[in-house]
């Protein structure tokens, strides 16, 4: 038997900022935290190396669980959030990132680098991560959802260049081990300040989402929430349109975070700059995503989105194309504009991508967070794939420099297949 819910009276807001963008003020803090946890392994690479004699190829393995599992857990942490409620969720990831940065401080061996790095933080952050994004401006937004998109995809970003610098420097003045120490302690003090402060749904305060005219009452838990996530999968595993973006969103992955975020800094050292200056320079790229990613959402607004991925995947494919010509021991005009260049498309892709992955014809409204959580399981493991082959490509050649030009190839691949992405043809 269905049973009909009356809404409640819905509350006349006082004039001032509805609370929707206090809810994405805290989600945005949680993003920026993960964003953070997730650039620790590029500046791991050296030291593990250097202690451990352990091979590029072997750390690079377990970045590759770590990005796998980032995105894996994207979809059914989506589905979770549905069933258990966002706060309950994202405060169960922060512990388990904590727990997993405290027992890497203790390892001897390269699977636990794996179990602990790779298995329990790429779990905790991929529970962050933008499927998360995706639910709280479903729920909370009906007008502005590009713009909101922009900042909450700018916020993981943010939380890079924010951390990065210091974090380098922190690993080069008292090693790795009280650093992934701290990232724990910053897990810990989130979890419950993420659980007092964030909110499920606009209902659960009797409002309605900003920009939104009626009231929406607050859906049922769906029981079953693997279930769920694997049900939608195979619906949307039935259309063009997802598989299209999913290989674009692979190519996304492996161009930025498997190619840049994890080998970058490794590979400015072998030309012979200092680690700090390499991040510092990765710090800026961060800086420049904000404002290319915000402004994405903006452009998400008003242009068809498939034709801001060709051109974006098709500027990011030249700009690593010429990369390797450009690092030295120092950090030159050339390189200086790459970074500038680079940050304002490395993740402008995604909010095309979730709008894209909203289309309501295809995939529902209420589905399309867990879409693009599947979406973004592609994006970690084109990811995690190339870090693992750059190392294993450094291993055997001496240099990143066939990597980088693989992933501009790649990008001008995802260029051609996002302007074959289809929109469904309008009703009637």
């Amino acid at each position: 038997m269905t049973q009909t819910l009356k809404p409640p009276p819905v509350v006349q807001g006082r004039r001032g900022i509805h609370r929707a963008w206090w809810v994405a003020a805290v989600a945005a803090l949680a993003i920026m935290s993960a964003g953070a946890f997730s650039t620790m392994p590029g500046l791991l690479v050296n030291p593990l190396h250097q202690q451990f004699d352990w091979s590029r190829g072997s750390i690079g393995f377990a970045m590759w669980v770590n990005m796998a599992l980032n995105g894996l857990a994207a979809p059914f942490a989506t589905s979770l959030m549905d069933r258990f409620g966002l706060r309950n969720v994202v405060a169960v990831a922060l512990g388990i990132i904590a727990a997993g940065a405290v027992l890497t401080t203790f390892m001897t061996h390269a699977w636990q680098l794996t179990l602990y790095w790779g298995f329990l933080v790429g779990l905790g952050c991929g529970s962050i991560a933008m499927g998360f994004a995706a639910i709280v401006v479903g729920r909370w937004f009906t007008r502005r959802r590009g713009l909101v998109t922009g900042i909450l995809t700018a916020a993981s970003v943010f939380g890079q260049f924010v951390f990065l610098p210091v974090l380098s420097s922190a690993i080069d003045r008292y090693q790795w081990r009280p650093v992934t120490v701290t990232v724990a302690l910053v897990a810990l003090v989130l979890a419950p300040l993420v659980w007092l402060l964030l909110r499920d749904h606009p209902a659960d305060a009797g409002l309605k989402p900003y920009g939104a005219e009626e009231f929406t009452p607050k859906p049922v838990p769906v029981p079953g929430a693997a279930r769920h996530a694997v049900q939608v999968l195979c619906h949307a595993a039935r259309t063009g349109p997802f598989w299209l973006l999913a290989g674009t969103f692979a190519i996304c992955g492996a161009s930025t975070n498997g190619i840049m975020w994890t080998n970058f800094v490794p590979a400015a050292h072998d030309h012979g700059m200092p680690p700090t200056m390499a991040a510092s320079l990765l710090s800026l790229i961060g800086i420049f995503n904000v404002a290319g990613t915000i402004f994405s959402g903006w452009l998400t607004d008003r242009i068809d989105p498939r034709l801001l991925l060709c051109v974006y995947y098709g500027m990011r494919g030249i700009s690593l194309a010429c990369l390797p010509t450009l690092l030295g021991p120092q950090a030159g005009w050339p390189l200086i504009v790459f970074v500038i260049f680079f940050g304002l498309l490395d993740v402008a892709t995604v909010p095309p991508t979730i709008a894209l992955c909203a289309i309501r014809e295809i995939y529902g409204e209420r589905n399309s967070a867990i879409v693009f959580g599947w979406t973004l399981t592609f994006h970690q493991v084109g990811a995690g794939l190339m870090a693992f082959l750059s190392g294993m490509v450094r291993d055997a050649l001496g240099s990143y420099d066939t990597a980088w030009l693989a992933s501009g190839a790649l990008c001008g691949v995802a260029a051609l297949m996002a302007m074959a992405i289809k929109k469904p043809a309008p009703a009637g």
